[in-house]
This record gives C-alpha cells, structure tokens and sequence, in this order.
C-alpha cells in the first residue's frame, strides 16, 4: 500500500507516547537494525527501543567513540524477556560517499530495519563536499540514498524489511530545487538547504517503495517533532526557547527525546504498518497532505514531497550524484 492511497493511517499513539510505549509487546528477536547517528539525540532512544525489544541493533556513527558509550548504556537497559541486550558499534562518515560503501561493503546477512536518522541542521554558511555536493543535502539524502542502495540485498534478503526516513516539518522551507541542489546560482538560506535535503528524504520513501516493494521492503518518512538534541548545535543558544515558542502558537509544544523517537519506532516495528510504504508520519500517525503552509499547525506533509515524479526525478539524479 503506498502513498497513492488516500486513506491516512491511524493508530493508538500520538504526540505524548514515547518508544517505549510504542514497542511494548512486539517481539523483535532475531531481527537485525542499522540505526544511523545512534549515538545521540533520538537516534539513542530509536536503537534503545529496537534492542530492548529484541533486535540486535548497529549504532553506525561518525563518532565510534561517542557510539560505545551509548551502546554500553543502552546494553545496560533491561530487555523484554529477560533477554541480553545486543548493540554494536560501526562508523559511518554519511557525507563520504567512499566510507559509505565500505560499511554497507563490511555488512554481512539480511537487513530487517534500517532508520536513516543521522543529520545535520541549518549549517550557517555554504559548505560543500569534495564531489562539490551542498553539505545538508549530501549528508541528510544523498549518504542515505547511497547507504540504501549498497545494502538493498540485505533488506531484500528478510522479505519484510522497513526503511524509517527521519525527516522534518523543515520539508515545508523548500521544495527539491532540481536546477540548483547545490546553491551555484542563488544565495545560500541555511533552513531552505536543510528543507530541501527533508523533502529529499520524504520522496526517497516514496520511490524506494514503488521501486523495491515487490522485494518485501517500503519505506516511510516521518517528522519526529520539535526536540532540543544536538541537531540545533549550528544555531544560537535562544533557538530553542524561540522554537518552543514558536511551536506553543501553533498548537503543539517540544517533545522529550524519548517523545521523539516514538513515530521512528513506529514505522520500524508495528504490525499496523506491514506492506505500508510511500508516506509520511507525524505524531505516530500518518500526516494530512496540506495546500498551503501553517493550515494544519506546524504538521503535515507538502503535495511537492509526496509527488511520484519528483520521487522518480530525484532518484535518478540521485544515482548520477553518487556514481
């Protein structure tokens, strides 16, 4: 069932559950998750629910160090069942498309759950990679396109892989700009970059469901809510307060990161969601398509994120980006 469906999936959570809540009761054992930028923000809470719920669980992470503390911690969380919780430690550099291909490369045996929530937010000035690539779209899309695709067999290998796609609200700054990815002929905007590389995450789970679905794997995007983690650390120190603010006038508030991780958690594990793929969540239930920006709040999901041939269109310059 994919995004072409107007049907919009409900569940018993919502904007207060946490992962925790969320996982209660499903059994993951011998399931196997990649959790990207497991090492902080709700990428923690995502790999501490999907172990304690059974699934071994990789952290791949820029920072291996920082990865082993919270592997240690999460190990030290009580699984269901009494059983032993399993988390390891793999580094991942998402921004160098040949580190990339050597984790995906170092992978061995099938692929049940792969979160791609690793990112970067708002990076003040132009920054590009060595391939001349802008920062946040490199980094946010074109390493998890690449990452996807070099473990495509491992996802096809279980018959009901899932893809989270974190992506945000942020999606409603920017369209994908086709004729400018990467700001050659206009000024640089910080939150236009990173909403363009959020729209990107949005339209790689729709395309990666149409294309790959008949091999057992969809994929879904989701914005987690506003949260004060790491992500924020290129904007000033009044953000969050601003932010809070900003969220409170529109009906909504911050979440905990427990809170947050809740709708990624979701996606990866709830039987409501088998053979679901192409949309796009909020609040652990699927997010209204809006025609103009605030009408829904902060929430819902922009028709240009959602559009099958923007999802193609991207996909194949994708694959060029990477090549």
């Amino acid at each position: 069932m994919s995004s072409s469906d107007t049907r919009l999936i409900s569940t018993p959570f919502g904007f207060a559950s946490t992962a925790a809540e969320v996982v209660a009761g499903i059994d993951l054992s011998g399931r196997r998750a990649i959790v990207t930028g497991g090492a902080s923000g709700i990428g923690v809470e995502t790999a501490r629910a999907l172990a304690t719920a059974g699934a071994a669980v990789t952290l791949a992470v820029r920072n291996p160090a920082a990865g082993e503390r919270v592997a240690a911690d999460i190990r030290s969380t009580p699984g269901s069942r009494s059983r032993p919780v399993a988390v390891t430690v793999a580094p991942l550099d998402l921004a160098d498309l040949g580190n990339v291909r050597a984790f995906a490369a170092a992978w061995n045996g099938p692929l049940d759950i792969l979160v791609t929530n690793a990112g970067v937010m708002a990076v003040p000035t132009l920054t590009l990679t060595d391939r001349g690539h802008e920062t946040q779209f490199a980094t946010n899309h074109l390493g998890h396109f690449a990452l996807a695709l070099a473990l495509r067999d491992a996802l096809a290998a279980p018959g009901s892989a899932r893809i989270v796609a974190v992506s945000s609200s942020g999606h409603q700054n920017s369209p994908v700009v086709f004729d400018d990815l990467h700001y050659a002929f206009r000024p640089y905007d910080p939150f236009g970059a990173y909403g363009q590389s959020k729209t990107a995450n949005i339209l790689f789970a729709v395309e990666a469901t149409r294309r790959w679905a008949t091999d057992g794997i969809t994929a879904n995007a989701l914005m987690p809510g506003g949260i004060a983690t790491n992500l924020q650390r290129h904007l000033g120190p009044d953000y969050i307060t601003e932010a809070d603010e900003r969220f409170r006038r529109a009906g909504s508030a911050l979440k905990t990161i427990e809170q947050g991780a809740a709708t990624s958690v979701l996606l990866a594990t709830s039987p409501l969601l088998d053979g679901i793929g192409g949309r796009y969540f909020e609040d652990c239930n699927q997010a209204p398509t809006i025609s103009r920006r605030g009408e829904a709040g902060i929430g819902g999901v922009a028709p240009y994120a959602l559009d099958p041939a923007n999802a193609e269109r991207l996909w194949n310059l994708s694959l060029r980006l990477i090549a």
